[in-house]
């Protein structure tokens, strides 16, 4: 039987034809194992003398029945017992064996040469083979998961939606002036934060006047009134027209930019810190020449002499300080 045969058979029948055969071959066996045990139970329950056995001697046994089973009747029944259990299991065998090979040849069977044209009932008004726009499994589970995907798609734009439609409202509520109410309205403050307003980046004069208001400012002039007023528009042409400064304000810049160096570690330090120290001792000098009266050993400062080489500790003292300033 070949395996086109044999699925054949099985899609008609709706199991295989071997385990129909197996099917048949257990329920034999299993009535084979019953009539046996009937058989065996029948003959442990006849005495031992109606089966041919000899009772035993008074002698050797006087309180002996005479229903009592013989020593060696048990284990022959059992060997008998088995043997035909035997010996039916090896006949049920080689004949279902034959039978299967008869069924499977010539009754479950079908011609190699006409399977392929038979058709089952339920084939019936299908036309074959299927055109190829009919949907095969795998292009049903690529359509799920194009649908799941899909469906997350859509569940993620609506949540950012939600989002960005709260964010709206959020700052259309931070621009809107607060309206002002009356005294019937006016409830006594609660404890609660509320939002700070930036109203008057729009709504306040001074943005009117820089042009930041979205409100058009009062004109006697009509046809400025019929012209859409649109704030944005004017500070970017603001804008536009301050670039031609600008460019000249750079190309000023950029003479003075070659004279600076182009790292911080190509500034000489050193050299500038000694033009510091030298012109603060100047100025000391100078204060201490006018202050008081320089002589012999020692200048003379408010009335108070001192000694050239306490001057200089000073002016060392003062230098180091600036030092100290500058570095910091």
């Amino acid at each position: 039987m070949t395996q086109e045969v044999e699925a054949l058979l099985t899609e008609h029948f709706r199991y295989t034809p071997l385990s129909l055969i197996d099917d048949i071959i257990n329920t034999v066996n299993t009535i084979i194992y019953r009539a046996i045990e009937a058989i065996e139970n029948g003959l442990f329950s006849i005495p031992p003398q109606q089966l041919g056995y000899s009772p035993e001697s008074s002698t050797s046994n006087p309180t002996a029945s005479p229903n009592a089973e013989h020593p060696d009747a048990k284990d022959e029944i059992e060997n008998g017992v088995h043997r035909l259990e035997t010996l039916l299991e090896a006949t049920v065998d080689k004949t279902f064996d034959k039978f299967e090979i008869y069924t499977l040849r010539n009754i479950l069977t079908v011609p190699d040469d006409l399977a392929p044209w038979m058709r089952l009932g339920h084939y019936e008004g299908l036309t074959l083979p299927l055109p190829s726009i009919t949907p095969t499994p795998e292009s049903i589970l690529g359509l799920r998961r194009k649908v799941q995907e899909t469906r997350k798609l859509n569940h993620a734009l609506r949540t950012t939606h939600a989002s960005n439609a709260t964010t709206i409202a959020q700052l259309r509520s931070l621009l809107s002036a607060p309206q002002p109410k009356s005294e019937s309205e006016a409830s006594p403050p609660s404890s609660s934060t509320t939002d700070p307003s930036l109203a008057f980046l729009t709504s306040h004069p001074s943005a009117t006047t820089l042009g930041l208001s979205f409100t058009q400012p009062s004109s006697s002039n009509t046809k400025a009134k019929d012209k859409t007023y649109n704030p944005l528009e004017t500070n970017i042409q603001f804008f536009i027209s301050q670039l031609p400064a600008l460019r000249i304000a750079l190309e000023k810049l950029k003479p003075r930019l070659k004279s600076l160096p182009e790292k911080i570690g190509d500034v000489d330090w050193e050299s500038r810190r000694e033009e510091r120290r030298a012109y603060i001792e100047a100025r000391v000098r100078k204060v201490i020449e006018g202050t008081g009266v320089g002589g012999g050993s020692g200048d003379v400062m408010g009335g108070v002499r001192f000694g050239r080489e306490e001057v200089r500790d000073l002016e060392r003292v003062v230098g180091g300080m600036e030092e100290d300033r500058m570095e910091e």
